[in-house]
């Protein structure tokens, strides 16, 4: 496996997708933290200390993109690899985010879960 102990933030707003997520991580052997909104993921980030953070973009206050941004220009969370998860397919949202520093950039109607699981697999280098 080679996944266990792996830490994995999870910043999704949605509870149906976030549980969805969590479930088939875990099952990965991901160790899985969840928040639901931006507010609280730099504070997850600096207490939780995950090598990534999988980050919804469209969520109620503090958008995704501001997360990423924070995150960017903290240095106890500049090197956390991040990867944005989003409903957003559009060319500029993919360009705004490959600007503020995202490692990926899914847009969820084009990708299944297993998808994202390779991709995260990828970034963590397993």
């Amino acid at each position: 496996m080679g996944n266990e102990g792996h830490r994995i933030l999870l910043v999704e707003d949605d509870d149906g997708l976030a549980n969805v997520y969590v479930q088939r991580l875990e099952a990965e052997g991901f160790v899985v933290k969840r928040v639901p909104n931006g507010e609280d993921a730099l504070a997850a980030a600096l207490e939780f200390k995950p090598e990534l953070i999988l980050l919804d973009v469209m969520m109620p206050k503090v958008s995704g993109f501001d997360v990423l941004d924070i995150l960017r220009n903290t240095p106890e969370t500049a090197n956390i690899k991040v990867v944005m998860l989003t409903a957003l397919s559009q060319d500029t949202d993919k360009e705004k985010a490959e600007k503020l520093g995202a490692d990926d950039y899914l847009v969820k109607s084009q990708v299944v879960i297993a998808d994202v699981v390779e991709r995260i697999k990828h970034h963590l280098g397993i």
